[in-house]
């Protein structure tokens, strides 16, 4: 029952959200970057936010969430505010920079920070080089998620194949609420989307499964790296993506519609084709480390 009031009050506050940004004129404009040719109601994502955290408040509460996952998850709340803010002001790159960084090293803290860093042939067990490239880590999954959030149903179907995977691989009932908490606003965002999540919803996610990689990896070397298997199909795709653009000696600022995903759509794609072909991939990825796993 807890669940399905979850669900339902991410449902309702995504129609309210887009009611009152329709009426407001709070609408995601058309660029260069757009995958969309009109503009869409925007800031979804304060009800998977919102959702969000009342759900995980709520396993704290019960005792069923250990606390410094829930402590570190909850850091997500300033990401979350500073996003939005972002989203209706167009913030400095500074103060999202430095947003993002006081998060990651809050999110470090409640951790205890990461233990080591194991890649099979050597591994890295100082503490304080495992913990800056954690901490890089925490930033490019933030932004990331942020560039993959681009068409209709991307990034919240991203997020509840993570939630069902995480919640097959290793239990917990906080990827329950986070897949309850992302399918009401997937509804609405669906193709063809209603309301977008803006900055608020994709910038958490990011910072959220982050923090679920690192929690993970602590508790066994071997889940950095499944959680980067599962992560697989945007991780690829934005540092690709980066990589490609910085050997071919563009600007990295500059707006563009150069991801893997982008030029899907471009090439002909619907956009929820392109997200069922995604997921497919997925679907082979979470194969692949579950058997490996359980072997």
């Amino acid at each position: 029952m807890f669940y399905v009031v979850l669900f339902f009050l991410s449902f309702a506050l995504t129609y309210f959200i887009k009611n009152y940004a329709t009426k407001k004129s709070l609408v995601a404009e058309v660029n260069e970057r757009s995958s969309h040719s009109t503009p869409i109601p925007h800031g979804g994502g304060i009800a998977i936010a919102v959702t969000w955290f009342v759900g995980l408040s709520y396993l704290f509460l019960r005792g069923e969430i250990v606390s410094s996952l829930y402590y570190a998850l909850m850091v997500g709340v300033i990401l979350a505010v500073v996003s939005y803010l972002d989203d209706l002001y167009e913030l400095s790159p500074k103060v999202r920079l430095v947003t993002q960084s006081g998060v990651a090293i809050g999110g470090l803290v409640a951790l205890g920070g990461l233990n080591s860093l194991d890649f099979g042939l050597f591994s890295i067990e100082n503490q304080l080089i495992a913990n800056i490239i954690a901490f890089v880590a925490v930033l490019w999954f933030i932004n990331l998620y942020n560039f993959l959030d681009g068409i209709d149903g991307y990034a919240g179907s991203e997020a509840i194949f993570l939630g069902v995977a995480g919640f097959l691989l290793f239990g917990g009932e906080h990827f329950l609420v986070l897949i309850v908490s992302v399918l009401g606003f997937l509804i609405w965002n669906w193709h063809k989307a209603k309301i977008f999540m803006g900055d608020v919803g994709s910038t958490l996610l990011g910072y959220t499964v982050a923090i679920f990689t690192i929690y993970y990896a602590n508790e066994d070397p071997v889940n950095l790296w499944i959680w980067i298997i599962l992560f697989g199909v945007f991780w690829f795709d934005a540092t690709y993506t980066l990589a490609k653009r910085y050997f071919n000696g563009e600007k990295l600022s500059v707006a563009h519609k150069k991801h893997i995903y982008q030029r899907l759509t471009q090439a002909g794609f619907s956009h929820d084709r392109v997200v069922s072909m995604a997921m497919g991939m997925n679907v082979i990825l979470f194969v692949l480390v579950y058997a490996v796993s359980r072997y």
